[in-house]
């Protein structure tokens, strides 16, 4: 019988292979690259953390032990199924179908503000694979639902930094944040890649 790992990473793949420039990767990330994703999780102070993309919970398994009774989480997730294996492994999490350029109206549903309310995105998208109206209108409504000093903590392969839609989104990143920050690569991933940490102006 298949252990729940192997399911997740079967359907992965079979949402990959139905929508590559969706999904972005053929494997979830690995846990070295998903702890250095959850770093900016505060024990001490509240926060509203929302996770981007979630996928089959490569983050969200690393995000889940870093939440205490002053944090409020939810995600959003585009694929149904992924969305579906979620909620049936974090019962009582909120785990959205639908796009994350609508990430006001699901403030809304969560009963919080659509303007500076949340603390952290931690994104699992795949930047690269979208053209620039997509990663704009993706950006927009996010800087807008950020708390000023609020952070986007999102990752990108090598691969995707030589990608020309990849490169006009790192360009990108300044316009919207006062700071980003890259981290060193994570060689422990495969494939390695960086942490980018962005910070909206306080």
């Amino acid at each position: 019988m298949a252990s729940p790992s192997s399911l997740r990473r079967s359907t992965f793949l079979a949402e990959f292979i139905k929508a590559p420039f969706r999904v972005g990767a053929v494997a979830p990330s690995g846990k070295h690259l998903a702890q250095a994703m959850v770093s900016g999780i505060d024990p001490g102070r509240d926060m509203v953390v929302v996770e981007y993309g979630p996928g089959t919970g490569a983050f969200t398994d690393a995000i889940m032990p870093r939440l205490t009774e002053r944090h409020r989480y939810f995600a959003v997730e585009l694929t149904p199924a992924f969305a579906q294996i979620l909620r049936e492994r974090f019962p009582g999490r909120n785990f959205y179908d639908g796009s994350v350029a609508d990430i006001e109206k699901f403030c809304r549903e969560e009963g919080i503000p659509d303007r500076d309310s949340i603390d952290l995105v931690i994104s699992g998208l795949p930047w690269a694979s979208f053209p620039e109206p997509l990663q704009r209108s993706i950006l927009d409504p996010l800087l807008r639902v950020l708390k000023p000093g609020g952070q986007l903590v999102t990752f990108g392969y090598h691969i995707g930094k030589m990608m020309r839609d990849g490169r006009r989104f790192y360009r990108m990143l300044p316009e919207y944040f006062q700071t980003v920050h890259q981290s060193k690569l994570i060689l422990r991933n495969i494939p390695p890649a960086w942490v980018f940490t962005c910070t909206k102006k306080k």
